[in-house]
């Protein structure tokens, strides 16, 4: 059995931050978001309900001294929707951040992982945000 473990402090608050107002400002609101202690080369399985038509953005935030980090995710049906991988001293470097919108009102599990081979254990940080549905005018 997998038990989520939160991460001693918050070493990434100030990306955190500018992610929030960025987003923010792009009209998104946060959904959920929570810092995990990770294992090197294990995957963090994430399980989320999304709605069909919603427009989500999912933001994963590994540790800046990690090689490699990627971030799959799978539909109800087990099918993968999403893939993105990012290597250390790439622009984005150790975040990866993308949005979708799911066809159907289910389930989705996502899974962030991180390579780093100094480190066992390592601290990664998610965040799910959505648009909000526009609101009709009288």
């Amino acid at each position: 059995m997998i038990r989520l473990q939160s991460c001693e402090g918050n070493p990434y608050q100030h990306t955190i931050d500018s992610l929030k107002k960025a987003s923010s400002e792009q009209g998104y609101v946060l959904l959920r978001e929570a810092s995990v202690q990770m294992e090197s080369e294990y995957e963090m399985p994430v399980v989320l309900p999304m709605q069909a038509g919603t427009v989500y953005q999912f933001v994963f935030i590994g540790d800046p001294t990690s090689r490699l980090y990627e971030v799959r995710m799978y539909d109800w049906n087990e099918r993968q929707v999403v893939y993105k991988k990012n290597q250390w001293g790439d622009v984005d470097g150790n975040v990866i951040s993308y949005t979708y919108t799911p066809q159907f009102s289910e389930y989705h599990m996502i899974k962030p992982v991180q390579v780093n081979k100094n480190k066992k254990k390592l601290c990664g940080y998610v965040m799910l945000l959505k648009k909000p549905e526009p609101t009709a005018k009288k």
